[in-house]
């Protein structure tokens, strides 16, 4: 017999080297959930304050024409809070307080019934939106992380 007979060449991964790719494959999935999961979240905030671009519009509108912010959709020329809605907001209320989403059942549990206002400061005329943070006093409000960086300060 000869020596080549003898050898056998492997062809093709062998056990350990599988299970290095998986656990590397496993390691890899452990980062990018997490950082997905925020993507996802944050997208979804991203809807609601694009929702609020009409109610802030007929806010401004109404301030200029009456020297005050309105007290409800109504009075700003809005359809009813509910009426005006997404695939995460259940809801967007105008009143003297500012613009407030409200996030609903099929947004991430993270944000689940919770709140993001946005409240208008007048300044020289003009007029900014200001996102309101989450606060012992406003405990239903988006958590910081998932706010916008324009709405981060």
């Amino acid at each position: 017999m000869s020596i080549q007979s003898i050898r056998k060449t492997t062809v093709g991964f062998t056990l350990i080297e599988l299970m290095i790719v998986v656990a590397i494959i496993a390691i890899l999935a452990a980062i990018a959930i997490p950082a997905y999961q925020n993507y996802v979240i944050r997208s979804q905030v991203s809807e609601g304050l694009s929702l609020t671009d009409g109610a802030k519009t007929a806010m401004e509108e109404f301030y200029v024409n009456t020297g005050r912010f309105p007290w409800d959709n109504t009075s700003a020329g809005l359809p009813q809070a509910a009426s005006i809605i997404g695939t995460y907001v259940i809801a967007v209320q105008a009143g003297t307080g500012g613009v407030r989403v409200i996030y609903g059942g099929k947004a991430n549990q993270a944000l689940q019934g919770k709140r993001l206002i946005l409240s208008p400061i007048v300044e020289g005329g003009s007029i900014a939106w200001n996102c309101m943070p989450k606060s012992v006093s406003f405990p239903n409000a988006v958590p910081n992380e998932y706010l916008p960086s324009s709405c981060r300060k």
